[in-house]
């Protein structure tokens, strides 16, 4: 196997290994850009990433020019990230000095920082769009067909691995969830036992009046709960002393 092989194997593999506990994104997304600037023979990436609200975020550099480029692309609300990220579509500008840019501020910081050319990759998943790559070369001139593919295909890697962590967080986070309720409702019907008996009263008549505390307290009914069962509150009969 090629050394070039090789390590492309391994890109693939770190690109989709989000099973790990201690999943880090940012350093995810860095081992991405290092990645594709390694493998594409170009002279740097930059990624981005959209927030909840659908903004982009600068998240990764390989090298700090582009990063640079990066914000002025985010200052500026104009550049092949966010047209990429906007159409799920690669952009590509092979001359950044040429006439008529599309994006003339960031064709000019592009150039201010030493690069020539630019290739934006979205980062897709069928109809979902997480954000996009930026590839920026020190010479003008398209890239090959077979490095657009290599570049397109770790964006798609990175994108499945991202979507896959968020799957298992959410799963993670709806099973700590219904765990939470289980045990709430556990310490309610104990606290409704305890009133049960206590008041000599029926369990709806207990619930109520657990219920009813927590209203006119302004509380959360699993927390009177608790203090009832631990002895720490006692909710009487209305009219009662």
């Amino acid at each position: 196997m090629a050394a070039t092989d090789r390590r492309v194997r391994e890109a693939f593999i770190e690109l989709t290994d989000t099973w790990v506990t201690d999943f880090d994104i940012i350093d995810f997304l860095e081992r991405l850009a290092g990645r594709c600037a390694e493998l594409l023979g170009v002279s740097a990436c930059g990624v981005m990433l959209a927030d909840h609200l659908g903004v982009l975020n600068l998240v990764a550099a390989s090298a700090e020019e582009a990063r640079l480029v990066e914000l002025a692309q985010l200052q500026g609300a104009e550049g092949p990230c966010m047209d990429a990220y906007r159409t799920g579509t690669s952009i590509q500008q092979s001359d950044l000095s040429g006439p008529g840019q599309p994006w003339p501020a960031f064709a000019g910081a592009a150039r201010a920082s030493g690069f020539a050319a630019v290739h934006a990759l979205p980062m897709r998943l069928r109809e979902e769009t997480l954000g996009a790559i930026n590839l920026f070369s020190d010479v003008a001139g398209p890239l090959d067909e077979d490095t657009i593919a290599l570049g397109q295909a770790l964006a798609d890697a990175a994108t499945i691995g991202i979507l896959h962590q968020r799957a298992v967080a959410r799963h993670e986070l709806i099973a700590e969830q219904l765990q939470s309720a289980l045990n709430s409702r556990i310490v309610i019907e104990q606290a409704k036992g305890f009133l049960a008996e206590r008041l000599t009263v029926n369990v709806d008549l207990a619930f109520a009046l657990l219920r009813g505390y927590a209203r006119d307290h302004n509380r959360k009914l699993t927390d009177v709960a608790t203090d009832v069962v631990e002895g720490h509150l006692q909710v009487r009969r209305p009219g009662s002393r």
